[in-house]
C-alpha cells in the first residue's frame, strides 16, 4: 500500500463525510501486510513462503448494531461500505454506547533496534531454520521428529472513523518455534521452545542453546519417573507465571467476556479481593518493545497500561470503546483485530505479575514434598478452571529441590491458585514467545511476564 497518511486522508475523508450521517459511528481500515512463513518437519520442507496481502475493511455501527464488510480491491470501497451500513441498519435497535475518546490524526511506527527481517534474503531465514533443525537431530538418537517454524510479518494500517480520527501506524512481528520429540520403545517424550521479537531479526540468530536444550529435556524426560499425583506446594518459574496470568486470570479480565455474562461479572466485581496484598497484576501495550506493544489499538484508543489487581484486589479490566461504554468505565485500548479480515475485539497485549519481595531461594524454604515446575508444554482452560503442562519439573524435598519428574501437570480454580499464593520471588521475566487465539483470530502477539511464586493446594496430575 503506497497510500500515505495524506492520500489517505483525501481518500477516506470524502466517504467518511459522504457517508457518516446514515449511520452512528463509521470506521475504514487499509492494511497491507507482507510475511514470511517456513517450516520444517523433519528432513521435509513443508512451508516455504512469502507473501504480500493488500485490503481493507469497512465498521459500521447503528442503533448498537455492527455491520463489517471486507475488501481486497479499493474500488469496490463504496460497494462494501454500503454493505456494512445495511448489515448494521438491519440488526441494530438499542443504543449505541461508544466510550468517547479524543480524535487522533497521527502516523506512528514500532522502532526496530535491529536489522528489519524484510531485509534478510529467503535464503538466509531457510538456512538458519536448517542450521537449528540440524541442532535438534543432532542432540540424540532417538529423536525421532523434528519441526522448526519460522514467521515474520509486517504490517501498515490506516484507520479513519467518522469522529475525526486518522492515524497511520506499522510494525514488524517475528517468532520461532521448535520441538523435539524423542522415543524410547513405547515411551515418547516432547521438548518445545518458542520465542518471538518485535526489535531484531538479531534475536532470532543466537538460540543454539535454547534449541539444543528443547530436544535434550525430550530425551533426558524418556528415563524420569512420573510425578505421583497429589496435592502439592508448587514453586512455579517466571515462564509458568506468565501463561498463568495470560491465560488463566487475563482472558477473564477482558470485558466482552462479563458484560453480557452477569455470572461473571458478578465474580468479577471490582473491589473483590482475589490475592495477598503483595499481589500486582497490570496488562498494557504502552510499556515499549513487546510483543503486545503498540501507540493505538485497532480502534485509535491510544495504549495504557491498565492495572488488573492492586494489591490483591480487582481495580480494572480491560476494554473496547463499547464494553466501556455499556459498564461506564474508561477505554483501555485493548481493542485488537488480527488483520482486515476481522472485527477488534477485546484482546490482552502485555500482561504481567509484578516482582515481589521474597529471594527466590526462600521460596522453598519450609516445603517438606512439593515440586517445582518450570517452562511450559501445552495447556488449556475452560473459564476459571485450568490445566498447564510443565516443560521441566523437579521434586522439592525438605526445602530443597530434588529428584527430576515428568509429567506434570497443574490445575485448579484460578480464583483459588491467586488466593493460594503464598510467595512472590524478586525474579522477573519477560516472556515474548506468545502468540494468543480468541474469537478465531489465532497467533495475535502478546507479550507476558512474572516472576517466580510459591502456591499451595495445587493438584497436580501424574501417576496415582
Amino acid at each position: 500500500m503506497t497510500t500515505t497518511l495524506v492520500d489517505a486522508q483525501n481518500l477516506l475523508s470524502d466517504l467518511i463525510d459522504r457517508y457518516s450521517s446514515r449511520v452512528d459511528y463509521l470506521m475504514i481500515r487499509l492494511e497491507e501486510a507482507e510475511g514470511t512463513d517456513i517450516l520444517l518437519r523433519g528432513d521435509k520442507v513443508e512451508t516455504l513462503s512469502e507473501g504480500i496481502s493488500i485490503g481493507g475493511h469497512i465498521r459500521a455501527c447503528y442503533k448498537g448494531g455492527w455491520g463489517l464488510s471486507c475488501f481486497n480491491q479499493l474500488a469496490t470501497i463504496k460497494d462494501r461500505i454500503e454493505e456494512a451500513i445495511a448489515a448494521a441498519r438491519m440488526v441494530g435497535d438499542e443504543e449505541t454506547i461508544l466510550a468517547p475518546i479524543d480524535p487522533v490524526q497521527a502516523i506512528c511506527s514500532l522502532p526496530l533496534t535491529g536489522t528489519d527481517p524484510r531485509k534478510v534474503p529467503l535464503v538466509k531465514k531457510k538456512e538458519l531454520c536448517d542450521r537449528y533443525s540440524d541442532l535438534l537431530k543432532s542432540v540424540n538418537h532417538r529423536i525421532t521428529t523434528t519441526s522448526v517454524r519460522y514467521s515474520d510479518s509486517s504490517q501498515k494500517v490506516i484507520i479513519a472513523t467518522s469522529e475525526g480520527t486518522l492515524i497511520q501506524q506499522s510494525w514488524v512481528d517475528m517468532e520461532m518455534r521448535f520441538a523435539a520429540t524423542a522415543k524410547n520403545g513405547e515411551t515418547v517424550q516432547t521438548g518445545r521452545e518458542t520465542t518471538g521479537s518485535r526489535t531484531a531479526y538479531e534475536d532470532l540468530i543466537n538460540l543454539d542453546d535454547q534449541v539444543k536444550n528443547a530436544a535434550q529435556r525430550a530425551v533426558a524426560a524418556l528415563s524420569l519417573p512420573s510425578v505421583k499425583g497429589n496435592t502439592y506446594t508448587v514453586v512455579i518459574d517466571p515462564i509458568l507465571t506468565g501463561l498463568f496470568v495470560h491465560e488463566a486470570f487475563g482472558h477473564l479480565s477482558e470485558a466482552d467476556m462479563a458484560y453480557e455474562n452477569p455470572d461473571l461479572l458478578e465474580v468479577m466485581t471490582i473491589g473483590r479481593r482475589f490475592g495477598p496484598e503483595e499481589l500486582q497484576i497490570f496488562d498494557g501495550a504502552a510499556p515499549q518493545g513487546h510483543r503486545g506493544s503498540y501507540f493505538y489499538d485497532d480502534e485509535g484508543t491510544p495504549a495504557t497500561t491498565t492495572q488488573l489487581i492492586q494489591d490483591g484486589v480487582l481495580v480494572g479490566r480491560l476494554h473496547s470503546r463499547e464494553t466501556a461504554g455499556k459498564l461506564d468505565e474508561a477505554p483501555t485500548g485493548n481493542a485488537r483485530c488480527l488483520n482486515y479480515h476481522f472485527n477488534p475485539i477485546v484482546r490482552m497485549t502485555n500482561t504481567w505479575i509484578e516482582r515481589g519481595k521474597t529471594p527466590v531461594a526462600d521460596l522453598f524454604t519450609g516445603i517438606k514434598e512439593g515440586v517445582y515446575a518450570r517452562n511450559w508444554l501445552g495447556g488449556m482452560t475452560n473459564g476459571e478452571m485450568f490445566t498447564f503442562s510443565a516443560g521441566e519439573a523437579w521434586m522439592i524435598r525438605h526445602g530443597k529441590i530434588d529428584e527430576p519428574v515428568k509429567d506434570v501437570t497443574l490445575s485448579g480454580n484460578v480464583f483459588q491458585t491467586l488466593a493460594d499464593i503464598e510467595a512472590i520471588g524478586d525474579d522477573f521475566y519477560w516472556d515474548e514467545s506468545g502468540g494468543c487465539g480468541k474469537g478465531g483470530q489465532n497467533g495475535l502477539p502478546v507479550g507476558c511476564g512474572g516472576p517466580s511464586l510459591r502456591i499451595k493446594d495445587v493438584v497436580v496430575g501424574g501417576e496415582s
